[in-house]
């Protein structure tokens, strides 16, 4: 992409001209203010207060690919062994919280000392909801 820093480069993850984060609306309110509203729940249920959920931990994954292997092949596998994945180099990362595929990203590289990933994707509410059925 035309966008990509060339390898070795950081990437601020804070800087102020990036794409506004679709998740932005679910930032908290501040005292005093409406709390958020959430309507057209995937479940059917009522809306409800984000802010009840903030704190919440959730296991957010990156995943890189994957594959199906017998037990018997599991069980040998050692120092130097190979697996083989679903998706070739370049190919972008799936970003799952609780399993659920919200996005996918590519990983770049942060103040030269860690990894992180960019969003490239983020999938959306109604894409989500249909892979739940």
């Amino acid at each position: 992409m035309a966008d990509d820093p060339p390898t070795g480069e950081t990437v601020d993850i804070a800087d102020p001209a990036a794409e506004a984060s679709p998740f932005a609306a679910l930032e908290p309110s501040p005292e005093g203010a409406p709390a958020p509203v959430v309507t057209g729940a995937a479940n059917g249920l009522a809306a409800g207060r984000l802010d009840l959920v903030f704190d919440v931990p959730v296991c957010l994954s990156v995943e890189l690919g994957r594959t199906e292997v017998p037990i018997r092949d599991v069980v040998n596998l050692g120092r130097g062994s190979i697996i083989e994945l679903d998706r070739g180099p370049g190919a972008p990362l799936d970003v799952r919280v609780n399993g659920v595929l919200i996005g996918r990203g590519e990983v770049v590289l942060v103040n030269s000392e860690r990894l992180g990933l960019r969003f490239v994707e983020v999938v959306s509410q109604a894409e989500r909801v249909k892979r739940l059925d």
